[in-house]
């Protein structure tokens, strides 16, 4: 798996990034680590859902700390809320998404280990959603930047 890095001249904790009404903010990235973690912010409006459809990834984990309000990941077909404080680690191969199923928004710390994931997929993702402006993306751009970024979409919802 190719290490996606962030465009160096751009400091990462200085963007935020906006894809699909999700707002993330990198606070470290495989440029700054050597590659062995990624982290950002991300803030969930109220009645807000992942814009990109379930998915697992292979080659990194993700761990999701809750800042405030409650997020809901849909993770194996089980659902798991992370309040503040709390905490889930999403393995490799686990098919997953989540929900802001409340009126609050949520704020969440999510940490990729190693840092396979950057800034640079939320930035396309967020210029697709913006290029489809009404209506959905095209299903096939969505398929090939995931797959290109080591995400793949699940068969079924979850």
């Amino acid at each position: 798996m190719k290490l996606q890095t962030t465009d160096s001249s751009v400091n990462p904790a200085d963007e935020t990034i906006l894809v699909g009404g999700l707002a993330l903010r990198f606070l470290l990235t495989g440029a700054d680590s050597s590659g062995s973690i990624a982290a950002f912010e991300m803030t969930v409006p109220g009645g807000k859902r992942l814009p990109a459809p379930a998915h697992s990834h292979d080659h990194f984990e993700e761990t999701i700390y809750g800042l405030s309000g409650i997020l809901t990941l849909i993770l194996d077909g089980k659902e798991v809320e992370v309040g503040p404080g709390q905490a889930v680690c999403i393995p490799r191969g686990a098919v997953h998404r989540f929900n802001n199923n409340t009126e609050q928004d949520a704020k969440t710390l999510c940490v990729i280990t190693p840092a396979v994931l950057g800034p640079q997929y939320f930035r396309e993702m967020a210029n697709l959603l913006r290029a489809a402006d009404v209506g959905p993306p095209d299903p096939a751009t969505v398929l090939e930047i995931m797959l290109r970024y080591g995400l793949k979409p699940a068969m079924q919802p979850a």
